[in-house]
């Protein structure tokens, strides 16, 4: 039945088929995450810096109601050109969007489920999503939570996005099963930022040791993903005062403008951008492209 909703580029399927490493990724990033055109841009350095590791990059989102896994050159473009007229996209969103005939832009959340449909296991994107600050108030946690208890999926991410209740999404994380494997750090990076006062469970050094214990789980029919936590290359992670104070401005100015629900990330790191003079938003673009070379290695390993 997936085949009437579903398509998987022909080089994604012939190397599903093969055995040979495949990387999925989000299309909310470039809707939604950032300014046109460097989100195009991006979206497009990421495919390349996937193949010169030596993997195949299938890029994920909904085009004209069909599920799609790997994009070419001018969807992309589509969807950044459109931006935030594309609808995001998460678990709840996609029958309607399918039976609608509409564009939508996948998060962590969606981009997860149509990589397991399709049968990829590694998925590279920025940050996921978590339990926002404020939560026990407004019970605002993200599906992209829920998504990595029940899908098997890893997400290679620089930690959570900064902007919410690291302290929280971690014991939410823990309570559900998903294991955090900080790659080559002891500490859950917080996205801008290499560290932060959270442990992870497991530490990792090499792409072929994430790559066996995520076999392990799998062929041990336990179910859910894993956090593969990375933290930014070193050179472009930013000030933790200075990331904090944007953090803490542009959170009180969404409180005070009534901006909540899926509309308070984009709202959020766009602000955060505006308020760092566009850093943040050149740290974004190289911390993907850092999970998406270690992405790729993991997928390489996980085949072999």
């Amino acid at each position: 039945m997936l085949e009437n909703y579903l398509d998987i580029q022909p080089e994604v399927a012939e190397a599903l088929a093969n055995n040979r490493p495949v990387v999925a990724l989000e299309s909310t990033i470039i809707s939604h995450g950032m300014p046109y055109p460097r989100n195009v841009e991006t979206a497009l350095l990421v495919e390349q810096t996937i193949r010169e590791q030596g993997a195949v990059p299938a890029t994920i989102a909904i085009i004209g109601g069909r599920l799609k896994v790997g994009l070419d050159e001018e969807q992309v473009r589509h969807l950044g050109q459109a931006g935030a007229a594309v609808t995001k996209v998460s678990r709840r969103d996609i029958p309607f969007i399918v039976a609608g005939k509409k564009d939508g832009a996948t998060t962590v959340a969606a981009t997860m489920i149509l990589a397991e449909m399709a049968g990829i296991k590694v998925f590279a994107t920025g940050g996921i999503g978590g339990v926002h600050r404020g939560a026990q108030e407004t019970f605002d946690i993200s599906a992209d939570l829920q998504e990595l208890a029940n899908t098997n999926v890893a997400v290679v991410c620089a930690g959570a996005k900064s902007i919410l209740d690291l302290a929280l999404t971690r014991e939410y994380l823990e309570t559900q099963g998903v294991p955090v494997i900080g790659y080559q750090t002891d500490s859950l990076p917080a996205f801008y930022t290499r560290e932060s006062e959270h442990a992870i469970d497991y530490r990792f050094d090499r792409a072929d040791e994430i790559a066996l214990a995520l076999k392990a789980k799998w062929e041990m029919n336990l179910k859910g993903g894993v956090v593969v936590a990375n933290p930014i290359p070193e050179e472009f992670a930013m000030a933790p005062e200075v990331i904090t104070t944007a953090i803490e401005t542009a959170l009180k100015e969404a409180e005070e403008q009534g901006v909540f629900g899926k509309e308070s990330t984009p709202f959020l790191l766009a602000r955060v951008c505006e308020l760092t003079g566009g850093n943040s938003l050149d740290s974004n673009i190289q911390l993907v492209l850092n999970n998406a070379r270690l992405g790729a290695d993991i997928a390489k390993h996980y085949c072999a």
